[in-house]
């Protein structure tokens, strides 16, 4: 590896950004100040570290030219973790792209999101088309599958480590609790505040731009994920051989296809 080139897993400190309601976003930079820019964001449990540099994202993306912006959406990582549902509904986390975007005096990006960070990707694809020129969005789920989650049975685990009975809560248990220094209690917040307002992606209004889509082949929104690609009007989808939805970010076939995707505008 190229010494001048980040290892695999370094992080640099975390710079914060302000929400609009006063939230600390943490936000990530690698790259040189001129190149073009990739805003990458993760999905629910996860972190910009867990996501895109255990995985190689950074080191990829940054090799072939471009400067890389992550960010840990609020909930996760070192930005603000608030305990309150209505602080996660779906205009939140989009404003929260749009607050780093201004600080850090970037125009437009390409956009790399993966499951949660991917819907965030669409919503703000449509609603702030001007900020994103190209995406890459993995593991999309169409409806709410946070919302098969019992919020109730979590809440509890989170506060009193109360038995789960419900098999899909206790996999999202699970999951929340592999990624160190995650909150329980803010990410069942954001389980319930992600069911209400706009939270699906609506086929009818897809994103306007070249996105492409990417989802593993063991993934159970596999043909859901392809059905979006398909609605989009300059839409494309690669499936990711023996992947599912929490290894795929993992997968070579991915980066290259991300990478490959975001030259063409060059």
């Amino acid at each position: 590896m190229d010494a001048a080139l980040p290892a695999l897993t370094e992080m640099p400190d975390p710079q914060f950004v302000m929400s609009p309601e006063g939230y600390r976003i943490a936000t990530y930079l690698w790259g040189e100040d001129d190149a073009p820019t990739v805003l990458c964001v993760h999905g629910f449990a996860s972190s910009c570290r867990d996501n895109w540099v255990n995985t190689g994202w950074v080191r990829d993306l940054t090799r072939a030219g471009y400067r890389v912006l992550g960010v840990d959406q609020r909930g996760h990582g070192a930005s603000d973790k608030p305990h309150e549902p209505e602080a996660y509904g779906m205009a939140a986390l989009t404003a929260d792209l749009v607050a780093v975007l201004d600080t850090y005096l970037v125009d437009s990006v390409r956009y790399a999101g993966y499951s949660l960070g991917a819907r965030v990707g669409w919503q703000l694809s449509v609603t702030a088309p001007e900020h994103v020129e190209r995406a890459v969005l993995g593991g999309i789920p169409d409806g709410r599958p946070l919302a098969r989650l019992q919020i109730d049975q979590a809440r509890a685990y989170a506060e009193t480590r109360a038995p789960v009975d419900d098999q899909v809560t206790r996999n999202y248990v699970t999951l929340a609790e592999r990624v160190q220094g995650n909150d329980l209690r803010a990410l069942v917040a954001l389980a319930e505040g992600m069911r209400y307002g706009d939270a699906d992606p609506d086929p009818a209004h897809p994103p306007q731009q070249h996105v492409l889509f990417a989802t593993g082949s063991e993934d159970a929104i596999l043909e859901r994920s392809r059905a979006l690609a398909g609605a989009t009007p300059n839409g494309e989808f690669v499936e990711l051989p023996d992947r599912h939805h929490f290894n795929a970010p993992g997968s070579r076939v991915f980066r290259q296809a991300a990478v490959e995707f975001f030259a063409r505008a060059l």
